[in-house]
């Protein structure tokens, strides 16, 4: 088997464990051949031209620890809230769920990498008309090493959940998330990220979400720390399904960052409404890619897509690719894309009434940044969301 060269350190290290069950171990080696063999991705493909690799192919990780803590609360009948090391022992059945065909076939070389690596994750299952209340939330802290984290949510039809991950960290590590997301039919799904890992992680974070007949996902991630960090969000529609879709990154430094958002209305009659703010300081740098297929069939889609990005420095900057693909007629669909620099006529406004520069651009700023958050429903949860750009903001 041809290995290519920067996927040969992850070779190395891959051990199958004799005590996991069969499936398992047969799923794993077939993810490590289909990396080894595709190897990283490079900025002639066109989903990773944004991605700069080198700090991941300067220095290879090797398996490092972290630190998995899980804050349910009290959970009702039906529900299962555990870590994926637990799960594949007590309830294997759903388990299994959290690997597809996607990441043996290799087309995703990190996600077939973390298949292929993960020690542990979490699991959120509900039965039929389960509602999970108050929010469970998953902190995830690490200091060393690579760390391949693989999550399953399951939503059986007409449950409801919110679920808020947070990952954190200090020091030079790779976090690797994959995280398999379905919602069945009429169940709702509220899934907030907060990624403020350390100033020299790596972080990258893939969702897969399939949705059947009106099931609602909205997913909101916030986007504050890792040197180099990614998100992709890939989104399967179901007959008159609603998917919002927003998230806020705000960098500086040398930070760089992508959001890449893949949503495919399959079926007809559904919504999606995207919305994504950056803010961008010193040399950083942000992406957004964007794609919404309209396939033939898929009558009364209605669809949105916004993209906007405030640069504070000359040095700053973001790159947007927004793409429609539609194959029907009967559907609506839009997108936008706009970079700038903070409204000098609302600035001088603020001066003019005794408020200081500094102050002036905070407030101008963080306005501008939290209209992204009206995602995420619960007040209590947005505020906190909201306080923690803030904390950015007064850092500066």
């Amino acid at each position: 088997m041809a290995v290519k060269t920067e996927a040969a350190p992850y070779l190395d290290v891959f051990r199958p464990n004799a005590g996991e069950p069969a499936w398992l171990r047969d799923a794993r080696a077939k993810a490590r051949d289909a990396f080894v063999a595709r190897g990283f991705p490079s900025r002639r493909d066109e989903a990773w031209r944004f991605t700069n690799l080198r700090p991941l192919a300067d220095k290879p990780f090797e398996p490092g620890h972290g630190k998995l803590e899980l804050k349910p609360g009290s959970l009702p009948k039906g529900a299962w809230f555990a870590s994926m090391a637990r799960t594949l022992i007590e309830k294997p059945e759903i388990a299994r769920r959290a690997i597809g065909e996607s990441d043996l076939a290799g087309g995703q070389p990190f996600a077939s990498l973390n298949a292929a690596m993960f020690a542990d994750g979490f699991v959120l299952a509900l039965d039929e008309g389960v509602t999970l209340d108050p929010p469970v939330e998953i902190v995830h802290s690490a200091g060393d090493g690579s760390i391949n984290l693989r999550n399953l949510i399951v939503l059986a039809p007409s449950s409801r959940a919110t679920i808020v991950e947070r990952y954190c960290g200090e020091g030079a590590y790779w976090t690797n998330t994959v995280t398999t997301v379905s919602v069945g039919a009429g169940a709702s799904l509220t899934h907030v990220k907060v990624q403020d890992e350390g100033p020299e992680a790596i972080h990258f974070g893939m969702v897969r979400a399939a949705l059947e007949p009106a099931a609602t996902y909205r997913n909101f991630g916030l986007t504050l720390g890792a040197n180099l960090s990614r998100q992709d969000v890939q989104v399967a529609h179901g007959i008159g399904s609603i998917v919002d879709l927003a998230g806020a990154y705000l960098q500086r430094g040398d930070q760089d960052t992508t959001n890449a958002v893949v949503v495919d209305h399959a079926a007809p009659g559904a919504t999606t409404r995207e919305l994504f703010k950056g803010v961008l300081d010193k040399r950083s740098h942000g992406a957004f890619l964007g794609t919404i297929r309209v396939r033939e069939g898929a009558q009364k889609t209605d669809a949105k897509q916004t993209s906007r990005a405030l640069l504070l420095s000359d040095r700053a900057s973001v790159d947007t690719k927004p793409e429609l693909e539609i194959l029907a007629d009967d559907v609506k669909c839009a997108h936008g894309a706009a970079v700038g620099d903070l409204d000098k006529d609302t600035l001088f406004y603020l001066r003019a009434r005794g408020i200081g520069i500094d102050e002036a651009r905070r407030m101008l700023i963080e306005a501008f940044v939290l209209e992204a958050f009206e995602t995420v429903e619960q007040p209590e949860l947005r505020g906190h969301l909201a306080a923690r750009v803030r904390v950015w903001l007064e850092a500066a």
